[in-house]
């Protein structure tokens, strides 16, 4: 049990300092940025508590608005991204889901990527949604979620590629 929750506890520290200190200055282009940290959310175990699962989520993306000073659109669009997660698993992973036996390492490479796409998008859209908020600029919004939901998503895979292979040993 504490095993389990220090390698979570690390999870988000070490997704929050990479977020705050390194990508955060990241700017390709003017308007591609990643946002890694939305890892821990899609990685979190699915057998845990549910309302412990959203405040922790609120906590990540609070923790990212403090540090960016961008007023709480990332602790509105994790909590978002949190409490759609079950349905994005059932829709992803179905029966494997509903017996609550998943496990990313294991699974199917296209549905992770299904996973990831779907809860990635979804957060962006609501981040770029909140920072931009004028319905006018629409186009703005859907060109920043695509482009930085593309960076996000390979660079999710990456490190899910990455860190999984230590975890089959």
């Amino acid at each position: 049990m504490t095993n389990i929750l220090s390698i979570h506890t690390a999870r988000f520290i070490i997704l929050l300092l990479l977020q705050v200190l390194l990508l955060s200055h990241v700017n390709f282009m003017g308007y591609i940025n990643p946002y890694p940290y939305i890892l821990f959310i899609l990685l979190f175990p699915i057998k845990n508590n549910r309302m412990l699962f959203i405040l922790l989520s609120f906590l990540l993306g609070l923790c990212v608005d403090m540090f960016l000073d961008s007023g709480g659109i990332h602790a509105a669009a994790a909590v978002t991204i949190a409490f759609i997660r079950p349905v994005a698993l059932k829709f992803t992973f179905g029966a494997v889901y509903d017996h609550q036996s998943v496990k990313f390492n294991n699974v199917d490479f296209g549905q992770r990527i299904t996973y990831i796409s779907i809860l990635t998008i979804v957060h962006h859209f609501i981040l770029f949604s909140l920072e931009i908020f004028n319905f006018s600029k629409i186009l703005l919004v859907l060109k920043n979620t695509l482009f930085s939901s593309i960076f996000t998503i390979l660079l999710c895979l990456l490190i899910s590629i990455i860190f999984s292979g230590t975890n089959k040993k």
